[in-house]
């Protein structure tokens, strides 16, 4: 993929079919220690450790319409050949954790690309969820929570299209105000 904010769609939506009610984003744009490190958390059904390592496989996939799963074993190629690492933590009944770190000024390191939007289609599609995306710089941090969000709402839906046009806005602006720029 030649974005990374494709990798985190895919992965968030891995959390989803996990039956997880929490999905944490986060993103560490470190220049000083020249790290960029992604992050999804959830409290899905997790895996075990022998799933963990076929899940890896691109040959491996436990959904019925399709025979291979591409998702992790692509990330995990990504991180690698910017001699980064890549990581999945998982415990059954209590989630999973995949973390995948890149060299930052790495030339094939992939663009984040459009994170906001990538949330955004996340809590639009699931506004029964919640959803935390983190974004730290060394300008500062963000932090989206749709619980917050959703408490100040009250009664309208996070998933009305006013909403949506107010919360893209917002973490735009945001992004900027700490610097992230891919």
């Amino acid at each position: 993929m030649k974005e990374l904010a494709l990798h985190i769609l895919d992965i968030a939506q891995n959390s989803i079919r996990a039956n997880a009610t929490l999905v944490e984003i986060e993103i560490e744009d470190n220049l000083n220690d020249n790290r960029y490190q992604i992050s999804i958390i959830d409290d899905g059904t997790g895996m075990d450790e022998d799933t963990i390592q076929k899940a890896i496989d691109p040959f491996y996939t436990s959904r019925t319409t399709r025979k291979v799963g591409l998702g992790l074993s692509m990330f995990k190629q990504n991180a690698e050949m910017c001699d980064g690492t890549f990581d999945v933590k998982s415990k059954l009944g209590e989630g999973s954790k995949v973390t995948a770190t890149f060299i930052h000024n790495h030339l094939d390191r992939p663009v984040l690309g459009d994170i906001a939007g990538v949330v955004l289609m996340l809590v639009y599609a699931n506004p029964e969820l919640d959803f935390i995306y983190r974004h730290s710089t060394n300008n500062g941090e963000y932090i989206f929570n749709t619980w917050e969000v959703k408490e100040q709402l009250g009664e309208v839906p996070i998933n009305t299209p006013e909403v949506k046009r107010y919360l893209e806005e917002m973490i735009r602006e945001n992004l900027v105000e700490i610097g992230s720029n891919n």
